[in-house]
This record gives C-alpha cells, structure tokens and sequence, in this order.
C-alpha cells in the first residue's frame, strides 16, 4: 500500500478527497426519508421525523406512515373512523393530532401499540358522542376532547376519571346530550363538580326498570289467577243451571247440594 501511494501520489489523494466526501455527506447532511404517505409531507424536526398531513382531504389514516414517525398530523381532513391497531408500528410517536376531522367512531384498540411513548393526543373538533374506555385507559398522554357532541352518561364518566386531559381545553367537553334533559348544554365538568354522578343516575334507571318489569309480571299472573277462577266459577254456575233444568226425579237433592 505504501508503495503503490509512493507510486502514484497523485491517484492516491484523489481516492482519499473520495473518501472523505463520501463520509462527509453520510455525517453532514440530513437523512431523507424513503417512505412517504402520499399527499404528506415528511420532514425533519429537531432531528425527529415529523409526518404532516394536514388539509390532505384524507378520508381514512394512512397506512404507510414511517416506523420512525414522531409527530404525526392528520388534522383537517374527513377521517371518520379510527380502526383498530391504526398505529401500531409507531413505536417512536409521541404527538398525533386528529383534531378538526368527522370522527365519530373509535375502536376499543385504536392506540394499541402507543400507548408508552405518546405524549399529546388531539381529538378536538370532531363528532364524537362516545368513546370506549378501554381505547384511552392506557394511554399516557395529555389528551384534548373538547368540541364534540357528547352524550354525557355513566361510560363517558368513566372515561374522564382514567384518563389525563389536556387542562386548557376541559371546560370546552359540552354535554349535546345527556341522560338527563337539565344538562343539555353545559360543560360536563362543571356538571360533575355539581355532585352529579351519571352512574348513580344509570343505576337508579336500571333499578327502575327492573321494578316495572317485576310489576309487569306480577301484574299478568294476578290477571291469569282471577281469569281462572272467574272461568271456573262460570263453569260451576252453567252446571249448576244444568243440574236444575234436569227432572227432579232424575237429580238427587245430594248432588245438587254438592255442586252448591
């Protein structure tokens, strides 16, 4: 090697001027992303993957976000529904916002996979009326509801108590509708700071329906038992005129005080 660089010098520093460039825009410039969702953006963010997809006019989540994805933006776009395990393979994401969408149904597992590493999770402004607990429960992050019409109820309840909400945008969780008519209208916070508890509400209601079927049925076998003895003592009453319309020769005064 040392004679061949003695040999030609010239050759040699170019190989090495080759070298060092190679190595120079291995370590100098910033990694390109070789997956991209179509019409995103994939960009770089203080060294994390940022995926924008913002105002894409996508009706559904893509399914080719990068593995690396950090910051995922599906905002303002006409996704209605998130399908079970929808990130899964987002190992590394931390901020995924879904705000200002047409969502209206959310899969017991659509942030399976997640759960760990999210930090921000933006639900706003969509058309949410429920949620299954078990979608949230596990999550970590900081999580904005505000803007839906929600039908507050004793599932909705629970969902607050488990979960961690964004503190700025809490006031903003209006009750569309309610299982009670007085709390149409009003945050379900300030509801709930009232002393109102939905569960007690759905058990009261449960109980309530419990006694009317139980009074239903009693009802019906009250009504079956004076039908019956009705129809008998009609029976007995049509015999009895039987009996006497027969000779006297032929029916003993016995029989007659029996049937009495």
């Amino acid at each position: 090697m040392i004679r061949m660089f003695l040999a030609h010098p010239a050759s040699s520093l170019a190989q090495l001027s080759s070298a060092r460039i190679f190595f120079c825009l291995l370590l100098c410039i910033p990694p390109v992303w070789t997956s991209c969702p179509q019409p995103c953006q994939c960009t770089d963010h203080s060294g994390a993957m940022a995926v924008l997809c913002s105002s894409k006019h996508l009706d559904a989540i893509p399914k080719d976000i990068p593995q690396d994805a950090v910051f995922v933006k599906l905002d303002a776009n006409k996704i209605t529904q998130i399908p079970n395990n929808a990130f899964k393979h987002l190992n590394h994401l931390e901020e995924l916002d879904l705000s200002r969408n047409a969502i209206e149904k959310i899969d017991m597992a659509a942030f399976r996979g997640v759960a760990d590493g999210l930090r921000t999770l933006d639900l706003s402004n969509n058309l949410i009326q429920s949620i299954p607990k078990e979608a949230l429960v596990k999550l970590n992050a900081k999580i904005r509801l505000s803007n839906n019409p929600w039908h507050c109820e004793c599932a909705l309840q629970e969902v607050l108590w488990e979960v961690k909400l964004d503190p700025e945008s809490v006031n903003e969780i209006t009750c569309q509708t309610s299982v009670r008519e007085e709390y149409v209208g009003k945050p379900l916070i300030q509801v709930l700071d009232s002393g109102v508890n939905f569960c007690n509400i759905h058990q009261k209601t449960t109980d309530v329906a419990m006694f009317i079927t139980m009074f239903g049925w009693f009802t019906m076998v009250i009504t079956y038992v004076v039908y019956y003895v009705r129809h008998n003592q009609e029976d007995a009453r049509k015999h009895l005129e039987y009996l006497k319309s027969l000779p006297s020769t032929q029916v003993p005064k016995e029989t007659i005080s029996t049937v009495l």
